[in-house]
């Protein structure tokens, strides 16, 4: 028993990658999580906030929905709410974030947006590499919300779009489409088809379908 621990604590997919220790959360994550900043629990009034985002999914757990308040004069975002329905490490990840973009007198929207999950995660001083993608859902309601945001203030030349190379050319399913379909749970090529009918009825797709469902499971939570 005593030699199965011991391996179970060197795998690097339960391990902080900034601390080295295995299932050891920083000083500075147990604070958002325990006291987390900008947490909304009841919905807001009709017209509080300038752009709300949701990602994720409620059948797997993890869904994150994001209020946000701007400044159009100064392009400034002077508020971000947030809820979520996901573990610790996503409410900690979140309550961080919302911090970065509201700090001092709040961030440009541009300045925000370069935020990467990355920079997330060494502000907490690291997650373990299987709760990665617990960053990433923040980044992607943030996204959705500024999106939003642009086309209900008049900007669609600002919208964000992420280009994607096609995978299924019967129905137009990228590989972006794989990748959110794996961060909200879908862990094989049964899931993903189940969500997107990816490669139904494309056959000759399912190859690289089964590759890139490979490839973004093992970057958002580790080998199996």
């Amino acid at each position: 028993m005593t030699q199965i621990k011991k391996k179970i604590n060197l795998r690097s997919d339960v391990m902080n990658q900034s601390t080295g220790q295995s299932w050891v959360y920083s000083d500075i994550v147990k604070d958002h999580f325990f006291n987390p900043r900008n947490l909304l629990l009841e919905n807001p009034r009709t017209g509080e906030y300038d752009a709300v985002g949701e990602v994720g999914s409620p059948a797997c757990g993890d869904v994150m929905k994001m209020w946000l308040k701007i400044d159009k004069p100064s392009d400034k975002i002077k508020d971000l709410k947030w809820r979520t329905f996901g573990c610790g490490s996503a409410i900690a990840a979140t309550s961080m974030f919302s911090l970065m973009v509201t700090e001092g007198d709040g961030l440009k929207i541009n300045q925000a947006i370069k935020i990467k999950p990355q920079d997330i995660m060494k502000r907490l001083g690291g997650l373990p590499e299987r709760k990665i993608h617990c960053s990433v859902l923040a980044d992607k309601a943030f996204r959705k919300a500024i999106n939003n945001y642009f086309r209900d203030s008049g900007q669609p030349d600002r919208i964000i779009v992420e280009s994607g190379r096609i995978i299924d050319k019967r129905l137009n399913i990228t590989d972006k489409d794989i990748e959110e379909a794996v961060l909200e749970g879908a862990r094989d090529l049964a899931g993903v088809q189940k969500k997107l009918k990816a490669g139904v009825g494309d056959k000759e797709a399912i190859p690289e379908l089964e590759q890139l469902i490979r490839f973004y499971a093992e970057k958002y939570y580790g080998k199996e």
